[in-house]
């Protein structure tokens, strides 16, 4: 694909709208409709080569046998959606920063422990350029309701047994169905680890 130009369409509080024009390599034309976080796109540099605009976060118990997800009502699909703590990076804000406050937020836990921050990764490349940074890592304290009144979230401790339990009847967040599934399959020597 050949990189043509962007328009900007509609520009909202947090996202903005663009159509990014293409010419494939069989010389058609290629219209592509996508959202950005950045409002003022003009190049294709600035699709991919961008600062991370969220944390996202992969966090275990002290013990390594539970792990942390939060059951959120999400707007967009009108319905609660299983999810890791998540949210937007601040201005001035280090990923570590984001990532404590958020989860400070959204659940009233404290990140105890970093193990991993993964290289950024695209949360939704089928219509946005948005990135993500993931932090591996240990929570801990208890559990409190969310600080922000526009955000329904029951955060809670799961084993790989009820995770596994979750993933046969609930919605997920593609990224976080895809490690549970494979956290919660992981055996372990002597037998399985619930």
């Amino acid at each position: 694909m050949e990189f043509k130009g962007i328009t900007k369409r509609q520009e909202g509080k947090y996202i903005t709208r663009y159509d990014i024009l293409y010419e494939t390599v069989d010389h058609k034309e290629k219209v592509y409709e996508m959202i950005s976080r950045n409002s003022n796109l003009t190049t294709r540099q600035e699709l991919t080569e961008h600062p991370a605009d969220a944390v996202v976060l992969i966090l275990h118990d002290r013990t390594g046998e539970r792990l942390l997800l939060n059951r959120e009502f999400r707007m967009a699909c009108g319905d609660f959606v299983y999810n890791f703590p998540a949210g937007l990076i601040e201005q001035g804000e280090t990923f570590e920063e984001g990532a404590r406050r958020e989860l400070r937020e959204e659940t009233g836990l404290t990140l105890v422990q970093i193990d991993r921050i993964l290289p950024e990764s695209f949360s939704a490349v089928g219509f946005s350029n948005e990135k993500n940074v993931c932090v591996v890592g240990v929570a801990d304290g208890e559990f409190a309701p969310s600080d922000s009144t526009v955000e329904e979230i029951e955060a809670a401790w799961y084993t790989k047994k009820e995770v596994r339990e979750l993933l046969e009847k609930e919605y997920f967040a593609a990224r976080t169905q895809a490690y549970c599934y494979l956290w919660s399959s992981a055996v372990h020597k002597g037998g399985d680890n619930d």
